[in-house]
């Protein structure tokens, strides 16, 4: 499968490359200018649509509980338990995985200075800071979930964005990654678990964190 990929994608920088190199200096500038512009309107898009959504403490909104009719007590805990732990402990945290996902893609097309296995770490370390504030402050934990990816955009920009063969490298080497890539999916499970399980804990002491940082204030 990984020599499918990588032969994919030598072909499109073939094909790429091939066309270029037939087009005037002035034309292939323009070419290049225009998709660079495109890429970052786009990655700006995705952060603005995202930012908020990622940055909530309950981003599901699935209410899966709707389906628990069952009028037996103890019934009705174990399986509202059940479904809190689907929920909340196995989609969210899969949902948090593929905003990580997309993110590394996008930092992987904008940078040239950074290797796949930093931007891997960039972005669980980002994640996994948005996430934890989302816990104590969602307007904290929105700041960060926007400032940060375009703080990221600004230092692109400073170094050099769209070097193709830089991008076809990064790409390239991808796949070699796939193998360690369920090492930070255990991260983003666990680190919601925690979360999770502390929330819950705090609630059912009465300490709202949400409470606390309105005293605070």
């Amino acid at each position: 499968m990984n020599e499918s990929f990588v032969g994919v994608v030598s072909q499109v920088s073939g094909f790429y490359s091939g066309i270029i190199q037939t087009l005037p200096t002035w034309l292939q500038n323009f070419i290049n200018l225009f998709l660079l512009s495109l890429l970052i309107i786009v990655y700006s898009v995705f952060i603005w649509k995202f930012y908020r959504w990622i940055s909530k403490k309950d981003i599901l909104e699935l209410n899966l509980s709707r389906f628990n009719k069952s009028k037996h007590e103890f019934v009705a805990k174990v399986f509202g338990a059940f479904i809190y732990f689907v929920e909340y402990l196995v989609i969210l945290p899969f949902v948090v995985f593929l905003w990580f996902g997309i993110f590394v893609i996008f930092l992987m097309l904008l940078t040239k200075a950074l290797s796949v296995q930093t931007i891997l770490v960039v972005c669980v370390v980002i994640v996994a800071a948005i996430r934890m504030t989302a816990y104590y402050k969602e307007d904290l934990s929105r700041d960060l979930a926007k400032l940060i990816p375009f703080n990221l955009l600004a230092l692109a920009i400073a170094q050099g964005l769209f070097d193709f063969p830089k991008i076809i490298d990064q790409i390239l080497v991808l796949p070699s990654f796939f193998s360690e890539i369920w090492i930070y999916l255990i991260f983003i499970v666990v680190l919601e678990f925690i979360l999770r399980f502390l929330d819950i804990i705090f609630e059912a002491l009465g300490l709202s964190s949400e409470r606390e940082v309105k005293e605070a204030d």
